[in-house]
């Protein structure tokens, strides 16, 4: 059995230039030999090494492959804000500590009126992470603080963050393609969670 807490988010935060270029290759089914020369011999992603870019293309296909062919279009054609919110609930869905950093804790510092997060929090939140998963592997410190790094980036790129260094908290507002896309899509968890400043 596996936990259901992994470290599958230390690849990147949202990387959405680059998320826009493989839901491109999606969207036309290219071939495995296609795939490897765009990311590999072509450097699609501008990497500065081939391990760097077949890394990086496999993280947002993982990611993007949780959904349907209508939202990896969102994140291809989309403009910033819809790109960015459409690759953010894959990103959920992908990776459970980001969906209940969200649903535990953000949600609760929005219910409560606290204007910011802190550090403590992620460290309570990590350990609670293990009572509630008693199979979560123990993460070596660097691969904890490697994953609240790139968790706090991906909430400064999607506004509920105000900077990397400054984490006082913003409400956002979910667009309505994403929220219809969920909708229809029954992502009842994705959805919870990326509505926390409601």
């Amino acid at each position: 059995m596996e936990g259901i807490y992994k470290a599958n988010i230390t690849a990147g935060a949202l990387l959405v230039p680059e998320s826009r270029k493989i839901a491109d290759l999606m969207l036309r089914n290219v071939s495995p030999q296609e795939w490897k020369d765009e990311i590999e011999q072509k450097n699609l992603l501008q990497k500065l090494s081939v391990s760097s870019s077949k890394r990086v293309a496999s993280h947002i296909r993982s990611r993007l492959e949780l959904m349907t062919p209508e939202l990896w279009q969102m994140v291809r054609d989309g403009d910033a804000i819809l790109a960015t919110q459409a690759i953010f609930t894959a990103a959920i869905k992908h990776c459970r500590i980001l969906g209940d950093y969200l649903d535990l804790v953000v949600r609760e510092q929005f219910r409560r009126l606290e204007d910011k997060l802190t550090p403590a929090l992620w460290d309570e939140f990590v350990l609670s992470c293990k009572q509630r998963d008693p199979l979560m592997e123990d993460f070596p410190p660097s691969t904890a603080k490697k994953m609240r790094s790139v968790v706090h980036k991906i909430l400064v790129e999607v506004g509920f963050l105000k900077s990397a260094y400054d984490w006082h908290l913003k409400k956002i507002e979910i667009v309505p393609e994403v929220m219809e896309y969920l909708k229809k899509n029954n992502e009842e968890y994705v959805l919870k969670c990326i509505q926390v400043s409601k």
